[in-house]
């Protein structure tokens, strides 16, 4: 089950999602940080998770930055 479904993001605002954004990479790093440290993780599958959700994040981000010159374009 992914952390959050694209509906869930296109309804937040561009805020909450930059602290969303910060939040997943923070946990990441302190994921991979404490495998490298020599470390296990309980759930494997929670990287892969993070990184996606960041991907989905990231992506709408720029959607929306296309519509956004698109509009000031036609102006």
């Amino acid at each position: 089950m992914p952390i959050l479904r694209v509906r869930e993001i296109r309804e937040m605002s561009p805020e909450e999602r930059r602290k969303k954004l910060n939040e997943l990479r923070a946990e990441l790093m302190r994921i991979r940080t404490m495998i490298k440290a020599g470390g296990s993780i309980e759930n494997t599958s929670r990287i892969r998770e993070l990184r996606k959700a960041i991907a989905r994040i990231l992506t709408i981000e720029n959607e929306e930055k296309k519509v956004r010159r698109k509009e000031k374009g036609k102006r």
